[in-house]
């Protein structure tokens, strides 16, 4: 025996006598619930939708990179290692020319003679043209949230040392370092930038263990610290709006917001253990200049979808940094031989130089020629000749 029929029955029958007292309202009643659960229903496919294609880019990720990663063979010339050491000591032991890099930079690209601090600070007033564009070329609608994150960094540091002639290295992540074993030479610089994640521990032998600067973004920096040195500093670039909730929480070390992680676009770390007097906040006036002034670029533009090219590696733009930092800057580690494809692209992996023809953002060609025009005049110098080989014999 069903028990429940009258339980169902007395309720269909209010229900009925409900309908026939209130019948309007109760049609009015549905019919004003349907939108809201509707617009649940599709705010819960879109979050769904995003986390789900999210998620399809982050696995896609690793296994696109699994396909390249092969193992390079790579055999260095001893007769050209040679010459590379003869031609990193002659510039070591050489007379250094107070501010010749920034002094030639100027004398060629005139347009970029206005001063520029490297680094921005609380105490230092920030111009308002640091806003006229988003990042990575200014804070625009960005304001209270950088004047918030300016109040973590402590008074500003001279950026020179006083009556001293200044070398600068920036160091690539090229493969073509590989082999060369010129890491105790590089370590012999005054100030020595590394950018992004590139590696030392099994690598030293090739790229030294001294960091002056490493310069980087949420993305690019390395998961787990790999610099040992007591003086390193953290040099953070901000590319969009999340990239200043990362610092902030780097400096207080602090856990990164959940909902800041769904903006990066490949793993970021938890934490970076260095002393808040470690950080710097790189003036997005470098980058700036560096597209507009130095490639030539022109100005930002609001896109919905893709890249103008017109965003310079970080490389060229540690190049401008190096020129405000030291009187003299070197390159290593730099430039992509595309005629050579399966030639290791980094020094630390197994990726081949062909990775590079997949690239979209950067327009290398354009950076590729700014810097062997730098080479020639002897604004810079290329210690490894990736990028123009004033050493080599042919």
């Amino acid at each position: 025996m069903d028990r429940t029929r009258p339980l169902r029955a007395r309720g269909l029958q209010a229900s009925a006598e409900k309908a026939k007292k209130f019948p309007e309202s109760s049609v009015n009643e549905n019919i004003m619930r349907l939108p809201i659960r509707c617009a649940a229903h599709r705010r819960v496919l879109m979050v769904g939708m995003f986390l789900g294609l999210l998620s399809l880019v982050m696995i896609s990720l690793p296994l696109i990179e699994t396909k390249t990663r092969k193992p390079v063979e790579w055999v260095v010339d001893p007769n050209h290692k040679k010459l590379v050491h003869e031609y990193v000591h002659k510039v070591l032991e050489g007379p250094c020319r107070p501010s010749g890099t920034r002094q030639s930079l100027l004398t060629q690209f005139p347009a970029s003679g206005h001063v520029i601090q490297p680094f921005l600070w609380k105490d230092k007033p920030l111009p308002d043209d640091l806003f006229l564009y988003p990042p990575p070329f200014g804070f625009r609608g960005l304001e209270s949230k950088i004047a918030n994150l300016l109040k973590l960094f402590s008074a500003p540091q001279p950026e020179k040392t006083p009556g001293k002639c200044q070398r600068c290295l920036v160091l690539g992540n090229g493969g073509i370092l590989k082999g060369l074993e010129l890491g105790s030479v590089f370590d012999r610089f005054d100030i020595l930038i590394r950018l992004n994640s590139g590696p030392l521990g099994e690598f030293t032998v090739d790229v030294g263990n001294r960091t002056s600067i490493r310069m980087s973004y949420p993305e690019g920096t390395p998961l787990h610290w790999v610099d040992t040195d007591p003086h390193t500093l953290f040099v953070a670039v901000v590319y969009k709006r999340v990239d200043i909730s990362w610092i902030s929480a780097m400096i207080n070390k602090l856990a990164v917001p959940l909902w800041d992680w769904l903006f990066f676009w490949q793993k970021v770390p938890d934490q970076i253990p260095l002393e808040p007097s470690r950080f710097r906040l790189l003036n997005p006036h470098v980058i700036r200049q560096t597209a507009l002034d130095l490639l030539k670029y022109p100005p930002p533009r609001p896109r919905l979808w893709g890249w103008d090219q017109n965003v310079p590696t970080l490389g060229v733009s540690a190049l401008n940094l190096a020129s405000l930092l030291c009187d003299e800057v070197s390159l290593a580690g730099f430039g992509y031989n595309l005629s050579q494809q399966e030639a290791p692209l980094h020094y630390y992996d197994h990726l081949p130089m062909s990775a590079m023809l997949q690239e979209k953002m950067h327009n290398v060609d354009r950076e590729t020629q700014l810097l062997q025009s730098l080479v020639r005049a002897g604004t810079i110098t290329d210690l490894t000749g990736g990028i123009h080989c004033t050493f080599c014999k042919s």
